[in-house]
């Protein structure tokens, strides 16, 4: 792979700690079938203390057109907008130090873009996991109950998408539109989608663009990534005053319902009234007992096709989806994060809970 002064793509990534992976996602970038494509790769390190940082400096020595970027303020977006701004290709790859790439990555993404015309492409979230527990989490991720629907989560599905994984632009679009937002620490991808969507722009999901991505492996390390996800998305729906799907909103709604209906029981309780307690109690049973029916039922529909062996653990990574992300929307609702209070000790707890 040779970088030349005549750049045609700028491939971007930020990553902080991700020395179980980064091997990875870059030993597929060397395998990246270019033919006369010219290419840079430009790496936003968010100040890496587990070793990653000696990983990049190996491979910007030996093997890749490689620079890498401190991105002192350890967040994606801010690390994205700084490769941006150091690139000189005349299209902008996004890649994500999570995922593994196909050698035709590149090319497709390019061909994809000059096809269809559109401001951004990408590929569905193909994904890979080892272990018991990461294949499980890896099928529920595919699964529309446990995901919304989202598109980019059907693996054939081709057309046009309101979100797609990483992305592929032209950087005068990126320039036109505005870059990622930095208030945000997660969520940063879809408000970008949103606000080109609302400029008129429009999105392309194309399977030819193969890209693997591993899901966490834990239940512990998917609420706490699920979590982030719900949190910051009210940041996105403040800022565009309207959400960008309603699937992002059921999670938040079914949680807060359940809490509502929790508290009435105690607050029946505590006031005296047994008929007001029996009712909550039946009415939060109900709720409860229509859900686990649900997620039985969707557990039921994978482990055919998959494997019975999933069927008993599918169930519990649902509701971790579900229960993770709306938990994290409703305190998104609760407390809000500005640039005033980025600092502070509330705002560090939350983006402290990551990968």
């Amino acid at each position: 792979m040779q970088a030349s002064e005549n750049i045609r793509v700028s491939v971007i990534v930020a990553c902080r700690n991700e020395r179980k992976h980064i091997r990875n996602c870059l030993d597929s970038l060397c395998r990246q079938a270019l033919g006369d494509i010219k290419i840079e790769v430009l790496i936003a390190d968010g100040m890496s203390d587990d070793g990653t940082r000696q990983i990049l400096d190996l491979y910007r020595r030996i093997v890749l057109p490689l620079r890498v970027i401190d991105n002192r303020d350890k967040i994606a977006s801010a690390g994205l907008n700084a490769a941006i701004r150091a690139a000189r290709g005349e299209i902008i790859i996004r890649m994500d130090a999570h995922s593994e790439y196909a050698p035709d990555y590149i090319r497709h993404c390019l061909e994809v873009l000059d096809e269809t015309s559109a401001d951004n492409v990408g590929g569905p979230a193909l994904t890979r996991a080892d272990g018991y527990l990461g294949r499980a989490i890896a099928l529920a991720y595919h699964c529309a109950f446990s995901c919304g629907g989202a598109k980019f989560h059907d693996v054939e599905y081709e057309g046009y998408v309101d979100t797609v994984p990483y992305g592929c632009w032209r950087k005068s679009t990126l320039e036109r539109i505005g870059l990622f937002d930095e208030s945000l620490s997660r969520n940063q991808d879809d408000e970008l989608n949103l606000r080109l969507i609302s400029s008129g722009g429009r999105i392309w999901q194309s399977p030819r663009i193969a890209s693997w991505y591993r899901p966490r492996a834990t239940l512990t390390a998917l609420f706490r990534q699920y979590f982030q996800y719900g949190f910051w998305k009210v940041s996105v729906i403040r800022k565009h005053t309207k959400p960008g799907s309603w699937r992002h909103l059921i999670p938040g709604a079914c949680v807060l319902a359940g809490i509502a209906l929790l508290l009435g029981a105690a607050g029946a309780s505590l006031s005296g009234s047994a008929l007001w307690r029996s009712a909550f109690i039946t009415a939060c049973a109900g709720f409860a007992a229509l859900y686990f029916a649900v997620s039985v039922g969707a557990a039921f529909l994978i482990a055919r096709r998959r494997g019975w062996h999933f069927l008993p653990v599918l169930p519990v990574i649902f509701a971790t989806y579900h229960v993770s992300y709306g938990l994290g929307f409703i305190l998104g609702l609760a407390y809000s994060p500005t640039t005033a209070n980025r600092h502070s000790r509330i705002h560090d707890a939350i983006t402290a809970i990551t990968r």
